[in-house]
């Protein structure tokens, strides 16, 4: 790896500013409307703004001033309260693309520095190494056996060798070796920024539930306009007064748009990926959020991932006395030549816990050897299936031809006689089901006149076996057992020998352990043959980027939404075939993190645990939010148009100023108030839900619409009693609204969960809903009592034994869920009861896990 850049020293911060001055920034054109002009711009387009200007409008023209004005200021509010919902969400998401903005390593000032890839300007000196994303185009200026996959931009997918002065383009990856390059373009002025303009016109793929939310809200709006029109008919019919008419339409179809639903899950996800990031997790595309519920099998690799970080060298191999050497310790010569050839086929300065590992136990073994210098002559990049590696360096002034690798392809090099490579085999496979990382070290003489083209054309010599100790993380068996609760399966893919992938997954008790498959079984496997084994297969090893690629479209195929951990260039095709690809933050490369979903920055997979509780909170909030809309919806457009369609007494009793108050209240309850909600108890040890599964038809949705007609029920009461008891408009107007109001707030105390009772979630904490409710109660209160808001809302003063009979009729219409809730709770423990006995005599007949 090239330290220095000898051909461009860097930058100052004046050049860089004069570079950035003359050339712009290393970023692409801004999104159109990204700017808070254009959430204005939407907010001011949205059918409930257009309603309420309408029927504003209308009052003008009738020369009702009051109600007119008070219309303008609620358009104001609920647009102020629409821009304020998108700009939190927008900050929530800059502050997002902050955290997952990919980062260079750069020369200027005469040191090297870590900066922003968007901070970049041309004539930079920038450090490329492999794994990494080319931040910008460039020329190469200083390299080692550089090569570069450039498909994204010629469709190639054969990696391309790089030469000093070659060109490179932004955008394309660093397969093999490092470089440093002198930055000729940034930005726009890039080759894929340059084509960038073809790229305006895709589109994201939207979620499943995004497309069922907007179907609804679709559907919804049609019926809005059918029940507009029907109304305004009605009504001219009757009076013959086509502008009434036209406002108690208007009042129809404010009251039938549920507008709240769109607002809420973009503001769901949005805070939801923020939340996420807070607790270590990154997401790339709020979206993603939604579908960690429904993750069914968890793909993740060992090394640093279910073990720990670091690594340690813990036994060698000696071929030449065929023993077992444990370090540290003293080591005989050809021992130590063991040791010396493994460190000098390593980087020279690593990065790879592996190889950090053995430059250390080298450095322990033998300071004044490592301390000498040993500059690289000749690499040749891990390369193989499976891998190996070879460096040729200068020792003592002679070339030294130094491999190192998995221990079949060092076997297929070396040509050793059957009985010697059964030997080696023999003892890997001990050092294996020890829950070691083992490695084979071999020696290649010296080609006069050059260097082979391949590694393997080297004639070499078997030393021995290197052993690393890569003991499981301390929470790793916690994390397992976690997602297991949770319903989601995990299956263990790893480039390592079967028998140290196996004993690892003993040790963190992972289900199925015993059950294994390989690479080559994989890739020997047809489609249909494959399927059925990776679905009852737990632990994958000897895996190399083609196999795993395979078992993840595999399980895809048999229906389960995969989640899929990785951190090196390799497991990219992986990780972005999976349904949600999950990156690790301090080992992964660049290459693995532009192909993910979600980046774990701290590399414990734990935050995956904490990301599949918070997706589904949120998608357990979102789903009581939409109810609520819906439920409080149908007694608001029944309230409207039932009286008028069954020729009521006084059949316009509400009007647009009662639906904006009531708007005003439900949207903040539905978007904030439930966002905020805590996760219900056992949500983590419920199955996950089907990725394509929806709350907006069927029973579900079922329960909600009758949730809604009960609520109806009391409102329409309380509307015929009080007519029939001779009671004036204003009244029956007074005592309607107040039920409605009501109703409003024991629902969303009903709503907060569809189990626990109400008298349980009143003991969970959410102050933000209880700032709602009370914002609520204060505002129906002021209606009621204060002469003016009387005056404007068209109310009476009306007894407190009324107010009473108002309320006794919410708890009714709401308050019957309760029982229903009750019931469902009985059911669902008996057959708790019923799989708890049927778990117990499974584990009865099941031989405990192996140690």
């Amino acid at each position: 790896m090239p330290t220095s850049a000898s051909l461009n020293p860097g930058l100052t911060d004046d050049a860089v500013a004069a570079s950035r001055a003359a050339h712009g920034a290393n970023q692409l054109a801004a999104v159109p409307g990204s700017g808070w002009l254009a959430t204005l711009k939407e907010v001011v387009l949205e059918p409930m703004f257009l309603l309420l200007l309408a029927a504003c409008t209308v009052y003008f023209v009738l020369g009702r001033a009051e109600e007119a004005i008070t219309l303008l200021v609620a358009l104001l509010a609920v647009a102020g309260i629409s821009v304020y919902q998108a700009i939190r969400s927008n900050q929530a998401l800059g502050a997002l693309r902050e955290l997952t903005q990919p980062r260079a390593q750069v020369r200027r000032n005469g040191a090297l520095a870590t900066v922003p890839v968007a901070e970049l300007v041309v004539g930079d000196a920038v450090l490329v190494a492999e794994g990494s994303r080319l931040p910008a185009d460039g020329t190469v200026t200083e390299l080692n056996d550089f090569s570069v996959d450039e498909a994204i931009l010629t469709g190639e997918a054969v990696p391309v060798a790089k030469a000093v002065g070659d060109a490179v383009a932004g955008g394309t990856s660093a397969v093999a070796g490092s470089a440093w390059l002198t930055l000729t373009a940034v930005g726009a002025q890039t080759r894929l920024g340059l084509i960038g303009s073809s790229m305006e016109g895709i589109v994201t793929e939207k979620t499943p539930l995004q497309v069922q939310v907007r179907q609804f809200v679709l559907r919804m709006a049609w019926v809005g306009a059918a029940a507009f029109a029907l109304v305004w008919g009605v009504n001219y019919a009757k009076s013959g007064d086509w502008v009434t008419a036209l406002l108690f339409g208007l009042t129809l179809a404010m009251s039938i748009l549920p507008e709240e639903i769109p607002v809420a899950f973009s503001s769901f996800m949005a805070l939801g990926a923020a939340r996420l990031s807070r607790l270590g997790v990154l997401t790339k595309q709020p979206q993603t959020v939604e579908s960690l519920g429904s993750a069914t099998v968890i793909c993740t690799d060992k090394t640093g991932t279910l073990t720990q970080d670091g690594m340690r060298v813990q036994q060698l191999y000696d071929e030449a006395t065929q023993t077992l050497v444990a370090l540290p310790g003293p080591l005989a010569a050809t021992a130590a030549a063991v040791l010396a050839c493994a460190r000098y086929a390593s980087e020279t300065e690593p990065f790879d816990p592996m190889e950090k590992a053995i430059v250390e136990a080298f450095a322990a073994a033998d300071p004044a050897g490592a301390a000498a210098p040993a500059p690289m002559l000749h690499e040749y990049p891990l390369a193989g299936t499976p891998p190996m590696m070879t460096h040729v360096r200068q020792v003592q002034g002679a070339p030294l031809v130094a491999g190192k690798g998995a221990v079949e392809h060092i076997l297929a090099v070396c040509h050793l006689e059957p009985a010697a490579a059964e030997r080696v085999r023999q003892t890997t496979h001990e050092l294996s089901a020890q829950g070691c990382r083992v490695l084979g070290v071999a020696q290649g003489a010296p080609v006069a006149g050059g260097f082979p083209a391949a590694q393997d054309d080297f004639q070499w010599t078997f030393l021995g076996l290197i052993a690393l100790e890569n003991p499981p993380k301390a929470n790793a068996a916690e994390v397992v057992r976690a997602f297991t609760e949770a319903g989601i399966r995990v299956k263990m893919i790893t480039g390592d020998f079967p028998e140290t992938a196996q004993a690892i997954a003993r040790q963190i008790q992972l289900p199925g352990a015993d059950t294994l498959l390989t690479g080559q079984q994989v890739m020997a496997l047809d489609e249909a043959a494959l399927q059925t084994q990776a679905a009852a297969t737990a632990v994958f090893a000897r895996m190399f980027p083609e196999a795993k690629l395979k078992v993840v479209e595999a399980l895809k195929r048999d229906g389960e939404v995969v989640a899929m951990t990785g951190d090196g260039v390799n497991d990219g095709p992986a990780l972005k075939a999976a349904h949600i690809g999950v990156a690790m933050g301090r080992r992964g490369t660049e290459v693995a993190r532009q192909a993910a979903s979600l980046v774990l920055v701290n590399d414990d997979l734990a935050g995956m645990v904490t990301a599949v509780a918070q997706g589904r909170r949120i998608y357990q909030n979102f789903k009581k939010a939409v109810f609520y809309i819906v439920s409080i919806h149908i007694p608001i457009v029944l309230t409207v148009a039932v009286p008028l369609l069954a020729g009521w007494k006084w059949e316009n009793l509400l009007t647009p100023v009662h639906i904006i108050f009531l708007e005003l209240v439900m949207g903040p309850t539905c978007s904030i108030a439930f966002e905020n909600e805590p996760a219900e108890a056992g949500q983590m040890q419920q199955p996950p839900r089907p990725l394509s599964s929806t709350f907006l038809a069927g029973a579900e949705l079922g329960r909600s619409l009758v949730q809604g007609l009960g609520i109806t029920a009391a409102v329409l009461g309380v509307y015929y009693a009080a007519s029939r008891l001779g009671q004036p408009e204003a009244a029956v107007r007074s005592l309607v609204f107040t039920t409605l109001v009501l109703s409003n707030i024991l629902l969303t105390l009903v709503n907060r969960s569809f189990t626990q009772s109400v008298w349980q979630t009143l003991r969970v904490p959410n102050r933000v809903l209880w700032l709602m409710l009370g914002l609520t109660l204060g505002l129906l209160l002021i209606t009621q009592f204060v002469p003016a808001a009387q005056r404007l809302f068209g109310f009476v003063p009306v007894s407190a034994a009324a107010l009473g009979w108002c309320a006794l009729a919410a708890l009714v219409g709401v308050g019957w869920v309760e029982i229903y809730k009750a019931v469902l709770r009985s059911r669902i423990g008996g057959l708790s009861q019923g799989a708890a006995a049927v778990r117990m005599a499974v584990a009865a007949r099941s031989p405990a896990p192996a140690r």
